[in-house]
């Protein structure tokens, strides 16, 4: 089966950034079903994505299946602050902080590792 990294970027506060945010949880969620490897990463304006779901949020029960099946790879760590997030919600939410490259999650290691690159 494939590898496949899904990096949410959309930041909260627009219906094109609920979109993308609910499609990455979906396409992870549906690649996942069908046995791909899958990971999902927050990074940019999409850490804030964090903050939404752990409160009473429409998506917060498919994001809180993902985070239980570890499909969840982490947050960017210097982007979760850079953002206006709190790193203490994300360790809350017992979600990894990634800092490979400069403090942000590694595309060069994702891509040596195999995995096929998608954004949103």
């Amino acid at each position: 089966m494939s590898k496949i990294a899904i990096i949410l970027h959309a930041e909260p506060g627009t219906h094109d950034a609920l979109g993308r945010a609910l499609h990455a949880l979906l396409y992870s969620k549906e690649l996942n079903e069908e046995g791909h490897d899958v990971q999902l990463i927050f990074d940019g304006g999409g850490t804030k994505w964090i903050e939404e779901f752990s409160k009473e949020h429409k998506m917060s029960p498919l994001y809180q299946s993902l985070k239980s099946a570890g499909i969840i790879a982490g947050v960017c760590d210097y982007c979760v602050t850079a953002f206006g997030g709190e790193k203490e919600l994300v360790k809350k939410e017992e979600l990894p902080l990634i800092a490979e490259y400069n403090g942000h999650p590694s595309i060069a290691k994702l891509v040596a590792d195999g995995y096929q690159i998608i954004t949103l």
